[in-house]
Parts: C-alpha cells; sequence; structure tokens
C-alpha cells in the first residue's frame, strides 16, 4: 500500500534507532555512534554500529544496513506493512488505512505537491520573462548569478492584481478549491473571486526533507508590508517544523570526503543569507521561516550536524534571537548535542558580510562560534552588576535555575560544574602577594569581577597523562581499535585534544587497520596536524611507561596505566573538592592541597579551577 508524503519521515524521526537496537543489542556509545555486536550474524568482535543523528545501522562484518523498518523487519521476520504497524504503535502513529478514503488522501496530497511544483515552475518563468526585469535587476543587484538563481529556483509573482497569472495558469489543470489549499489563490474576506496569493514579489520555493517544493517565501520589491511573506501553514507546510534549504544542506553535508570532518549546520535569518553562504561554499546553511526557531526546527538541525552554528545578525534583534534559540535548546541538549553561537560585527549580515569581506571574513567569523554553555554565562553575567554578594548570588541563582532546564542529568550536571568553577573565578584569590598578605592578617583577598570575558580556564595538571594516551594511539594504532571504548568514556577538557579524541573514534569506525604512518595523513587531512605535531614532539613522550622496543602486550600494559593514573587521580580530586565543598575546615583544605601536590598559591589556585567546582570558600 502506498503511504501520504510524510508519513514515514514521521515515523522515523519519532523512533530512536539507538534505542530500538539496544533492547537486543549491547551498545556501546563510540563517538557519534553505537557499537555493538551483530544480530544478523555470529562475531566476536563488535562490526556492528548504529548512527542515530542519521537514521541508519550498518555491520562491517556481513553488510546488513537499513533504518528502523529494515531493522524490524530483519530482526522479527516481518514484511514491510507488519514492520510499520508496530513502530507505529510504538511512536503513537495512526497507520493510514488503504480505505477509499485514504487513498483520496493520499490523491489529493500526491495533487498539491503537483500544484506548487507546477507553481514554482511558472514563478521561475516569470522571472526570466521579459516582466521579470526588475525582479532580476534586484537579485543581481544582491551579488547573485544566473547559475544561482536557477540552482534556487528563484522566481517572481506577477505584480498586477488584475491579471491574475498563476490563477489564470493552473486553474484549467488543477481546481480552484486545491490552489486554495495549496496556498496558491487568497479567498477575499468578503467572498468572491480568489485571487493570486503572492503578487510583485520575488519568489523563493521552500522545500521538504526530499527537497520536493511545499510552499514559498517572497520579498516585495516596492514599499508594501509585510516585506517577507510566507505560504500559510497547509496539509504540506508547517512554518514551525521547516527550514529553508535543509535538503540542500544535507546533501552538501553528506558529501564529504574520506578525510574531511563533516561541516556543522550553518543557522542564519534569511533567504538571501542562505543563498550568499552556499554561492561561498558554507554550504550547509538554512534558515528558519521567519520566526524564532522552534524545538521541532532545532531537531531537524541536529539531524543535520550534532553542534549546529547559529549566526544570526550582528544587531540587538538579532542578539536577542539567539538567547531566544539558547533558552529554547537547553531542555532539548543530550550528550554530544549542542549548540554554537556565532557573532556578526554590529550591523553586519552575512549576506553583507560575504559581499564585504568574502569567504575569509565569515570563516573567522564561524572560528569564533562560542559553546552554548559560554554564551549562557556571559548572557547572565551581563544581566547587571555583580559587585555584592547578593548579587553574586542572585546571578548563581539564575544560572542554576537555567541549567535546571537540562532534561539529560548527565548534561545537566556537567553544566553545573561549567557554572560552578566560573562563578569561583569571580571570586578567587587576586595575586599571590595579596593573598599571602590576606592570610598573614586572617582575611581573604578577591580580585575585582574580571572586565570583559573571563579567561580560558587554565590548564588541568593531569593534561600530560591524556596527551601521552592519544600519542599512545598514534604511534601504536591497534589502540585506537582495542582502547576506543575507554578513550569515549574519558572526559577531555581541551578542545583541541578532544577534537583529535573524537576523529580516533570515527577512524576506528569507518578507517580501520590503518598503520602510523596512514592514521597521522588522515588526521592531517582533517586539519589536526598543529595537535598532532605537538603531541609527537619530545615535550610529549611515553618512555616513562614503556620502552622504545615494546612488544604489543607491553604497550597495553603501559596505557592501561596511564589510563588508570588519570582515573584514580580524578576519583581523588573529586572526592577531596567535594569534602571542601561541603566542609571548608583546615583538615580538609590541606587535604585539598596534598591531592594536588601544589607548591605555589598560584598552583593551588589553578587546581582549584580546574577540580570539580566547589564553593570558593577556603578557612581562614
Amino acid at each position: 500500500m502506498a503511504f501520504p508524503p510524510g508519513f514515514l519521515d514521521e515515523l522515523r524521526a519519532r523512533i530512536s534507532l539507538a534505542g530500538l537496537v539496544g533492547r537486543r543489542v549491547r551498545l556501546t556509545r563510540k563517538g557519534r555512534e553505537h557499537a555493538g555486536l551483530c544480530p544478523f550474524h555470529n562475531e566476536k568482535t563488535p562490526s556492528f554500529y548504529v548512527v542515530e543523528d542519521k537514521g541508519f545501522f550498518h555491520c562491517f562484518g556481513c553488510g546488513a544496513h537499513g533504518d528502523a523498518i529494515g531493522y524490524l523487519m530483519r530482526a522479527d521476520n516481518l514484511d514491510f506493512i507488519e514492520a510499520i504497524e508496530r513502530l507505529a504503535g510504538e511512536a503513537g502513529l495512526q497507520v493510514p488505512q488503504s480505505t477509499p478514503q485514504e487513498r483520496e488522501r493520499a490523491q489529493r496530497q500526491k495533487t498539491l505537491l503537483e500544484a506548487l511544483a507546477a507553481a514554482a515552475a511558472l514563478f521561475e518563468a516569470q522571472l526570466w520573462a521579459p516582466g521579470g526585469a526588475r525582479a532580476r535587476e534586484y537579485l543581481f543587484g544582491r551579488g547573485l548569478d544566473e547559475e544561482t538563481i536557477r540552482r534556487f529556483r528563484l522566481g517572481w509573482a506577477d505584480d498586477h492584481r488584475q491579471r491574475q497569472a498563476l490563477r489564470r495558469a493552473l486553474s484549467a489543470e488543477f481546481p480552484e478549491a486545491l490552489l486554495l489549499e495549496a496556498g496558491l489563490l487568497r479567498q477575499p474576506e468578503g467572498g468572491g473571486t480568489p485571487y493570486d496569493y503572492f503578487r510583485g514579489r520575488v519568489i523563493f520555493p521552500i522545500g521538504d526533507r526530499a527537497g520536493r517544493v511545499i510552499a514559498f517565501g517572497g520579498r516585495v520589491l516596492g514599499d508594501d508590508v509585510p516585506k517577507y511573506l510566507n505560504s500559510p501553514d497547509t496539509p504540506l507546510f508547517e512554518k514551525g517544523r521547516v527550514l529553508f534549504a535543509w535538503a540542500a544542506a544535507r546533501a552538501n553535508a553528506a558529501r564529504a570526503t574520506d578525510g574531511e570532518a563533516p561541516s556543522a549546520a550553518i543557522v542564519v535569518e534569511g533567504y538571501m543569507d542562505v543563498i550568499a553562504l552556499h554561492r561561498a561554499g558554507f554550504a550547509t546553511a538554512v534558515a528558519p521561516l521567519g520566526t524564532a526557531l522552534t524545538e521541532a526546527q532545532l531537531q531537524e538541525l541536529w539531524r543535520l550536524s550534532p553542534e549546529p552554528v547559529l549566526c544570526f545578525d550582528g544587531d540587538t534583534a538579532g542578539q536577542r534571537a539567539a538567547l531566544r534559540a539558547l533558552h529554547r535548546a537547553l531542555p532539548l541538549l543530550k550528550p554530544g548535542r549542542s549548540l554554537r553561537l556565532a557573532t556578526l560585527p554590529p550591523g553586519e549580515d552575512p549576506d553583507s558580510l560575504i559581499r564585504t569581506r568574502g569567504r575569509p571574513g565569515f570563516g573567522e567569523v564561524l572560528a569564533g562560534a562560542r559553546p552554548l554553555s559560554e554564551m549562557l554565562w556571559q548572557s547572565e553575567l551581563a544581566a547587571g552588576p555583580i559587585d555584592t554578594p547578593e548579587r553574586r548570588a542572585d546571578l548563581e541563582q539564575r544560572l542554576m535555575q537555567a541549567a535546571g532546564l537540562i532534561g539529560d542529568r548527565v548534561v545537566q550536571g556537567e553544566y553545573r560544574r561549567f557554572l560552578r568553577e566560573r562563578l569561583f573565578q569571580l571570586g578567587r584569590p587576586a595575586t599571590a602577594k595579596t593573598r599571602t598578605a590576606a592570610r598573614r592578617r586572617g582575611g581573604h583577598a578577591f580580585a575585582a569581577p574580571p572586565e570583559g570575558p573571563p579567561p580560558p580556564p587554565p590548564r588541568p595538571p593531569d593534561r600530560l597523562r591524556r596527551e601521552v594516551l592519544l600519542r599512545m594511539m598514534l604511534d601504536y594504532p591497534f589502540l585506537v581499535t582495542e582502547a576506543s571504548e575507554d578513550i569515549a568514556a574519558l572526559a577531555f577538557p581541551e578542545p583541541e585534544l578532544d577534537k583529535l579524541r573524537r576523529e580516533l573514534l570515527q577512524v576506528e569506525v569507518l578507517h580501520p587497520g590503518l598503520d602510523a604512518l596512514a592514521l597521522r595523513q588522515h588526521l592531517e587531512r582533517c586539519g589536526l596536524n598543529t595537535t598532532v605535531e605537538r603531541l609527537l614532539s619530545p615535550s610529549v613522550d611515553h618512555a616513562g611507561f614503556l620502552s622504545r622496543e615494546a612488544d604489543a602486550e607491553s604497550v597495553r600494559l603501559g596505557w592501561l596505566h596511564v589510563l588508570r593514573m588519570i582515573r584514580d587521580e580524578r576519583a581523588e580530586r573529586a572526592s577531596a573538592a567535594e569534602a571542601l565543598a561541603e566542609d571548608p575546615s583546615p583538615a580538609n583544605w590541606e587535604r585539598f592541597l596534598a591531592v594536588h601536590g601544589q607548591q605555589s598559591e598560584d598552583d593551588v589556585t589553578d587546581a582549584l579551577l580546574s577540580a570539580d567546582p566547589i564553593s570558593g570558600a577556603r578557612p581562614a
């Protein structure tokens, strides 16, 4: 039986493939994938992977591949309809029935798509006809060339109400009622003959996940309001669930070649911003349709990449929109799924920045994108002065309330830890000299809150051990496979080391069996050459853990020894920090110092900042 367009997409979106597979297969998270023993053939080493954000599974051993429907068909020996019925029951969806009424509805939706496709072709033809000269002049004036205009299928809606170009052109093939349902005609309030919905506007076709036209956006060239007009909601189109250019962004993200890291989705505000970025090579750009990002649109973004970059206009309205998106995203965050925010120069939008500074200028903006956690901190810090204990307490309360919105308990805990570390920095001891003097007086000396962004967290004392772990994986690539589960579970607070860690996990899935030279070449092609070169320098050496001629078993033991040291140290640090937070007594303070083994006042402060969150109190 045929299902209405969109039903199967909705079904797949509602089902967690990892959750479905995980009922029978013990899955272990490895980077962005989940791995386990294949349920379709006997194996001792996991070669079966579930890629949740792309919605498919794949076994490198037997070649089994498919989505949630295909998995259930294989696992339970079901046919296509039976698998859909079972999944729909779990997802709370009503399976369309093959009744005459349902077939009529499916045909009507198909006809709506056909009507919209015919309208898109008409708008395109009108743009390139003599009557579209003014619209072409506008588009060329915005820096677009003919190839770009045709690629995005831009068009022009005749601006003469009496001519009714679309109604006259399509009414012979499509009933008037269907054109109204498709949002192509508008019924006058007092009744009468329907007229074209879009008039005197440059037309931007809006597609669904498959790229089929389901609606239009129109920009007026004169002084009419509104400046931008979208199609009304229809059986095919709901404005808050669609992103402009989503299908093109997905296709471009999937085109990343071997050795290239997939590009993050870029979220901008307008149609022209998206088109300008695609033309400049930033081909994963999308835009909401004139409204604040909705929860449904955030879910669509995460289908493109785990950390989309919001790049809204540099004016006050754009920054307010970014903050609204930030707070809307908080309840939806999960491990490995977040947002980053890039700040444009005041008065600029992506389109204008591309035209004035080109691809390098926008690339700099993207490179400066900050994590959602950092933006949350900065926005609350800028909300008012924090020059009294009461105001600092208010800041802490606001931050903890925001963190409490996060539904995932692990992510929420990490946010609380991050925010408390930043709060501690606001009241950290000022300098070694003033701290020593204050201690002699039996008092406390705290630095004034820093102006501008807080300094980056200090280098953790155990960073060298993490670097040694990665260095050993570079020198002995068999560890990439054997130790991937351990390295996936280990926290790497340094962004450059964490990026290398995640790429090693990807290599283990997509390019197993690389030797040391091939592995390094692959990492360099991924833009990690600076990190790799530093790890291969004499400053990062594992000679203290195994000899240069060590055999594979000695390498394994050495690697586990370093890993155990990191785990033991973290556990003891956490315990000492927790004790100090609960009771800032001299004994707990001495224990904290003993655990970190610091020699100077500055080292002690650095250790406090790199440990698990504490209250910032210290004994008199």
